[in-house]
């Protein structure tokens, strides 16, 4: 099984064309790209939010 993520927003960048090959690479990612951020000094209108999900492109359309 594999990972991606997506944006709560629906749009794409170059985090959501990346697959993982386990849930914890794709939330180490996300860990080290926003885990420095403080609910103190976050601008939460700023973050993107994203979501790890299975991809499963490749059993429906493979």
């Amino acid at each position: 099984m594999t990972y991606k993520l997506i944006r709560i927003d629906g749009k794409d960048d170059e985090l959501t064309a990346q697959s993982f090959d386990n849930y914890s690479e794709a939330y180490d990612l996300l860990e080290e790209l926003y885990g420095d951020l403080c609910c103190s000094d976050a601008d939460y209108g700023d973050i993107t939010y994203y979501d790890i999900v299975e991809n499963n492109y490749k059993y429906i359309y493979g």
